[in-house]
């Protein structure tokens, strides 16, 4: 069954997506779930520093 969360088509140089490849599978992940965790580590920063991000009448510029 395909999966229903949103999809993002992320353009980068092959030897930067080499390298995080090679991370993902030293931490036994897959490329995808690397960058969640690094996404997910970036807005637990920056909530630290900012505090919690509350998306109440946030409209982002592309549903994407």
């Amino acid at each position: 069954m395909p999966s229903k969360l949103p999809h993002y088509a992320l353009r980068i140089p092959t030897p930067t997506m080499d390298k995080l490849k090679y991370i993902a599978e030293y931490n036994g992940r897959s490329a995808n779930k690397e960058i969640e965790q690094l996404i997910l580590a970036h807005i637990a920063k920056f909530e630290k520093e900012h505090g919690e991000i509350n998306l109440d009448g946030f409209s982002p510029r592309s549903k994407s």
